[in-house]
């Protein structure tokens, strides 16, 4: 187990860097202002599922062989920009009327939750950040390394859901404002469409400049 101060210490870095807005947030605020805020919490409990692979991972060693292997790298990149870009895509050609069909939306949140999770599990740089950052809190003299990575990964996904939670609260509240606007339902489905496939182009620029040596 960490001690109690490389535990804080931590968990104060992790909450600096979680509240730094990136593509899970991004997801996170679109759905909460296209869906209400429970497609956000829920959206944030995916993508925070999401990290909790990375974090297997990290203990099992997958952060390494990714940081490594640049073709590993390279699969998983080019899966999460794909993935992006189907969501906009798909959210373009979707209806306008995901404000006033609850049964769908209910229906929908299981898929919000799985969408959340693949948002993060295919996103490399997610990775590369356990790789790069976590380890620096682990004492290797100590007993267990690997114990001590599984608990400062759950530490970071605990703050990161409280993070995501508040940014799904915020989004809901804007959500609620534009359902009292005109052709609110089409307007936001055509940002969101469109701030998707901004993400995947994003995406494929920063992971093909960022690409390891193999």
């Amino acid at each position: 187990m960490p001690d109690a101060n490389t535990l804080w210490l931590f968990a104060l870095a992790s909450l600096v860097l979680v509240l730094i807005p990136g593509p899970a947030v991004v997801y996170i605020l679109t759905r909460s202002v296209s869906q209400g805020r429970t497609a956000g919490l829920v959206s944030a409990v995916g993508i925070n599922a999401g990290s909790i692979v990375h974090v297997l991972a990290a203990v099992l060693g997958l952060s390494v062989i990714l940081a490594q292997s640049a073709t590993a790298f390279a699969l998983i990149k080019w899966a999460g920009v794909a993935y992006l870009a189907w969501i906009g895509v798909r959210t373009l050609r979707g209806g306008d009327t995901m404000f006033n069909n609850q049964t769908r939306e209910r229906l929908a949140l299981k898929r919000v939750f799985v969408q959340g999770a693949l948002v993060n599990i295919l996103n490399p740089k997610v990775a590369i950040f356990f790789l790069a950052f976590l380890p620096q809190f682990v004492n290797v003299d100590a007993p267990n390394p690997a114990l001590q990575t599984f608990v400062l990964g759950m530490t970071l996904v605990i703050v990161g859901l409280a993070s995501d939670s508040a940014y799904a609260l915020v989004g809901g509240h804007v959500g609620n404002l534009f359902r009292t606007k005109p052709r609110a339902g089409r307007n936001i489905r055509i940002g969101a469409g469109v701030t998707y496939l901004a993400l995947a182009g994003v995406a494929a620029i920063a992971g093909a400049r960022s690409s390891p040596a193999s």
